[in-house]
Order: structure tokens, then C-alpha cells, then sequence
């Protein structure tokens, strides 16, 4: 299966697949499990975090796949209490330990949490951690096109990925194009809306002509357009079948029509106003 996975090659040259497997909200003692399903369904990206607390689960399940691995693609974040320098790279050990790992394959500063602006000295850590070989590939996550700036303006690497809350009622074409000018692919978290959208009559529509899900539709759409994507579920059917988007394509009129169901629809909080 990881064969077919799409891949998107990311601006240092590395290759992320385009379809991962995301364990926001799964408790630490049902992660191994979760993760195990994900696995055993072909995907081979896991994108966790350390507010998340359950890096020892994904570690797990990592350590009994017996994969090899440079088969798999690990993402975890620092979190807000955790930005500057030191405390950045502490909290990259933390989470490389507990995930039983040598390295990661990216790593997200989770929010930018403006009010003191010290993701940037978290970024020079990132840096750091990227230079001497630490992890393949840094970004950032819920970061807005000013604080892009601010973080290119230093000088240093231009984040790989901006890890954002996209779906279709909330596409941030704003953030998506800053990151497109500045060659900074974009990851979907919440890419279903938490499920807001699986009874849209737009959506089920289309599902019907094809004969997939409503969740299938959507993340398809996502695809096309070239997002990152990283849905989370705990029931195995449903792992397998949000990675089974491959065998069917979107019409341009039915991304067009998904397109226009943006509504403003957050689900999560506003990166410039949240501080954690």
C-alpha cells in the first residue's frame, strides 16, 4: 500500500507522504492499538505531539510493527510551554525518548503563541536540531503569514510544512497561498471538519456519483489540491477507508462545488490570539 501513498517532496528535497495517519485526541493506553490499525492499513506517516501525551503509544507500536524505520514518517511538535531555545531542544529529547526513536522525520512548532514571539528562538533550535542531522525536515503548525515572515526573515531554513486547520467550511486560501509563495507545503489537521460536513447535501452528492463516503469525498478533494492530509479515527474500517481515496478523482466542477461550503468554520482556536 505505502506504495501507492502519493508523496509530496517538501522544500529540502525530502519526501512526505501525502496521506497520514493523526492521533490527536487518542488516549495514551489506546494509541499502540490505533496505531498498530493504521499500520496494518498502509500508512506509514503518524503525525503526534507532545501535548498529546501519547508518544509512548505511537512508540509502541512503532517498536512491534517491525518495520524498517526508514519505511516510516514521524511528526511530533513542542508545545507553547515548552518555546525558546533550551526548552525546545529538552523537549526534543523528551519526545524522541518517548517515542523510542534516533530521530524524527519533522517537527512542528505546535502554535506560534504571538504575545511573546519566542517561537522564533524556538526555530533557531529547530535549526539547530535540522543542521546536525537531528530530524530531516522542520515546520511550523497554526502559523499565520506574519509570523512566516517573521520566522524567514531570520534568515535561516524556511519551514517545510505549516501544519493548519483547513477542511471545507475553513480553507485559509490566505495562509495557503503565503505558503505556497514561499514554497512551504500545506499539512490539513481536522482536514473532515470533526465530521461538520459529512452530511453536507453538496457532499453526498458527489458520493453518490462515485460510490465512495462522504469522508472519502472530502479528503479526495484535499488531494487534488495538493494538501497534506492526516485524518484520525480509532475504528479500524474507517482508518482503511480514509486512506482508500486513490481509485477515484474529482470532477473540476465537484471541487468547485465542495469550494464553495467555506463558511469561516473554525473548530479550533485563532493563532493569533492563542497563547495557550
Amino acid at each position: 500500500m505505502m506504495n501507492s501513498i502519493p508523496t509530496v517532496t517538501l522544500n529540502n528535497g525530502v519526501l512526505m507522504p501525502q496521506i497520514g495517519y493523526g492521533v490527536f485526541q487518542v488516549p495514551n493506553d489506546e494509541t499502540e492499538v490505533a496505531v498498530t490499525a493504521a499500520l496494518a492499513a498502509g500508512y506509514r506517516s503518524i503525525d503526534t505531539a507532545a501535548i498529546y501525551g501519547n508518544e509512548e503509544g505511537v512508540g509502541r507500536a512503532i517498536a512491534a510493527s517491525e518495520l524498517a524505520r526508514e519505511e516510516l514518517f514521524i511528526t511530533s511538535k513542542v508545545w507553547i510551554g515548552e518555546l525558546g531555545y533550551d526548552a525546545t531542544v529538552a523537549a526534543y529529547e523528551a519526545s524522541l525518548a518517548k517515542l523510542g526513536l534516533d530521530y524524527l522525520d519533522l517537527y512542528l512548532i505546535h502554535w506560534p503563541a504571538p504575545a511573546s514571539e519566542s517561537y522564533l528562538d524556538s526555530w533557531k533550535a529547530l535549526d539547530m536540531l535540522l543542521a546536525a542531522g537531528r530530524v530531516r525536515a522542520i515546520g511550523v503548525s497554526n502559523f499565520l503569514p506574519e509570523h512566516l515572515e517573521k520566522i524567514i526573515a531570520l534568515g535561516g531554513t524556511v519551514p517545510a510544512v505549516n501544519q493548519i486547520e483547513a477542511h471545507p467550511a475553513l480553507q485559509q486560501r490566505d495562509i495557503q497561498g503565503a505558503n505556497a509563495a514561499h514554497g512551504i507545503a500545506t499539512e490539513a489537521w481536522s482536514p473532515l471538519a470533526q465530521g461538520a460536513l459529512l452530511s453536507d447535501p453538496a457532499v453526498l452528492a458527489i458520493a453518490d456519483t462515485h460510490g465512495r463516503t462522504p469522508a472519502q469525498v472530502i479528503l479526495r478533494w484535499h488531494l487534488q489540491q495538493g494538501r497534506i492530509i492526516i485524518p484520525k479515527s480509532v475504528t479500524p474500517s474507517r482508518i482503511a477507508e480514509n486512506l482508500d481515496i486513490l481509485g477515484f478523482e474529482l470532477a473540476a466542477a465537484e471541487l468547485s462545488a465542495i469550494d464553495e461550503l467555506e463558511r469561516d468554520g473554525r473548530t479550533g482556536p485563532h493563532p493569533a490570539t492563542f497563547n495557550g
